[in-house]
């Protein structure tokens, strides 16, 4: 039984990694990013008696890597990883091309938030 089920979760893997895979390269393409390989972690989430597994991890320059499609400009960590320079900027460049900041405006640092605590 725990071999049938452990079989079964690994195809589900399988799935679930090949649809991020298609989800991203589509997204960076889109952009004139190439995705050329990436990190991603799975978990179990228990809900009553059922357990599915789910994308446990974040997606960003740090668990891909990412080249521009006409230059193959590195804009992900192996400019960390090789002391190129230019890491927050490449960075920067990405979120840009996503719209995730603008052009014109530098990103604004989340405030720390107070969470209520039960105890």
């Amino acid at each position: 039984r725990a071999d049938k089920r452990e079989l079964v979760e690994e195809v589900e893997v399988m799935a679930l990694a090949l649809r991020v895979n298609d989800f991203l390269v589509g997204l960076f393409l889109g952009i004139g990013i190439k995705l050329i390989d990436f990190k991603i972690e799975f978990g179990r989430l228990y809900e009553n008696d059922m357990m599915r597994v789910v994308l446990a991890d974040e997606i960003s320059p740090d668990c891909c890597r990412l080249w521009d499609t006409k230059t193959n400009e590195k804009k992900d960590k192996d400019r960390f990883r090789r002391d190129m320079g230019g890491l927050v900027e490449a960075y920067q460049e990405v979120a840009k091309r996503l719209e995730i900041i603008s052009e014109n405006k530098k990103p604004e640092r989340a405030k720390p938030k107070l969470v209520k605590s039960d105890t």
